[in-house]
């Protein structure tokens, strides 16, 4: 069985080089034409995004006859496929893999909606990744998946809400009263439905950091060790403020400091930093 997922996963090169991965790439639309998302280094994308400013780019996900063709592709190797990707509630590439799938052989081709985005999904990705390579039979892999879902929590907060603005997800009239009040809202992805919800708001981004690490205690206080990925767009700095943060405040047994697709990225703009964090004991029972 090979998995297959989205550029919204943020697996890093290690990732990829560990385990047999297909990653179906989502894609920036700027005025002179598409970019595969991995295209593009972090820093170049941010670059051009602030010198597109006011304008933005867009957002395109694989089509169905993209996913159709990678899935003949792994097929026709005699694999079965595993395809997991961004939340339903926030990108419609989940249903594109679905009809990509219904283009092929179906029975042999299992697609997964994580409910969750960047590190996450990555969890859900390696933990299923290291399930094939230990064996487990495909029940046992989705039911893991759906436990370190429930137990998995991604939250952020944001310097400014002008991207989401622009971009559509907001009204300029709250995004600018956010301005005004210098507001920095903390925004988890619910487990329900895998939207944004938010919880909480803070007048600066260190109290914001502060806000996000107690948040994270409240949820995770009383478990063991964690695995938490600190994740941002270009705001190094508060990345490794926040990664200390949880250190000190949680049971923390893997530290990452890792940064969010570009893709996600044109949402958000630089000044994206959060964490996805869940219990090591979920990836550990995979043996």
């Amino acid at each position: 069985m090979k998995i297959v997922t989205d550029s919204a996963a943020d697996l890093t090169s290690e990732d990829l080089a560990t385990f047999p991965i297909a990653v179906a790439p989502l894609y920036i639309q700027f005025p002179e034409g598409e970019i595969r998302s991995e295209a593009l280094t972090h820093d170049e994308f941010y670059n051009r995004l602030e010198a597109m400013r006011p304008q933005l780019p867009t957002t395109g996900q694989p089509s169905p006859g993209n996913f159709a063709d990678l899935y003949r592709t792994i097929q026709s190797g005699g694999e079965e496929v595993l395809s997991i990707h961004i939340s339903s509630g926030l990108s419609g590439t989940v249903n594109a893999a679905r009809n990509g799938a219904s283009q092929e052989k179906e029975e042999g081709i299992h697609v997964v909606d994580s409910l969750t985005l960047s590190g996450g999904l990555r969890f859900q990705v390696l933990a299923a990744a290291q399930a094939i390579q230990a064996g487990w039979e495909l029940p046992n892999i989705l039911a893991q998946l759906e436990r370190i879902r429930t137990a998995t929590e991604v939250v952020y907060t944001l310097d400014t809400l002008d991207y989401l603005a622009r971009g559509g997800r907001i009204g300029r009239v709250q995004a600018l009263a956010s301005s005004v009040l210098n507001i920095k809202p903390i925004i988890s992805v619910s487990k329900s439905d895998g939207k944004y919800n938010t919880v909480g708001k803070s007048r600066t981004i260190s109290r914001a950091l502060n806000d996000l690490t107690e948040h994270l205690v409240s949820l995770y206080g009383m478990e063991g060790p964690l695995w938490v990925s600190v994740m941002h767009g270009r705001f190094e700095e508060k990345a490794r403020l926040l990664a200390e943060s949880i250190q000190g405040a949680l049971p923390v047994e893997k530290l990452e400091v890792l940064r969010i697709s570009p893709v996600l990225g044109v949402h958000t703009g630089p000044g994206i930093v959060g964490a996805a964090v869940v219990p090591m004991r979920l990836i550990e029972e995979i043996q």
